[in-house]
């Protein structure tokens, strides 16, 4: 079955369609690609792809054992490189509200990072640098 259905509407954008939910996204180009800027790059998303992907393991996890990580939030940065153009590093902030997370809670977070299929499917040679921030 099909998953997403992605129309290229011209002047670099598209617009890709959860087939499931109808759930819509757009993307455009990236001002240093010919592009406007105007919604997500597809690069962009590949960035969000893996703070989302993180988040729903991570919760998933937490939900499990009896605690929550609601409110947290995952700042994303990706680095470009050349030749050919890709990512070449995702710099990853994960930060969690104020819990009194213990030490085991913790680490049941950190595994479960490792846990996500997007993190697991990208290749060994992509530089991710990650930091959790315990509030």
């Amino acid at each position: 079955m099909i998953t997403v259905r992605t129309i290229y509407s011209g002047n670099l954008r598209t617009e890709a369609e959860h087939l499931q939910s109808g759930a819509k996204i757009i993307t455009d180009a990236p001002t240093d690609n010919h592009g406007k800027g105007e919604a997500f790059s597809p690069t962009d998303l590949f960035a969000a792809s893996y703070a989302s992907c993180a988040l729903t393991i991570i919760g998933i996890a937490t939900q499990t054992h009896g605690f929550n990580i609601d409110g947290a939030v995952v700042e994303t940065t990706k680095v470009m490189g050349e030749n050919p153009r890709r990512i070449t590093e995702l710099i990853v902030n994960f930060i969690f509200p104020h819990n009194n997370y213990s030490q085991k809670e913790q680490k049941i977070i950190e595994s479960a990072i490792r846990g996500c299929p997007v993190v697991n499917s990208l290749p060994k040679e992509l530089k991710i640098t990650r930091t959790l921030s315990f509030k």
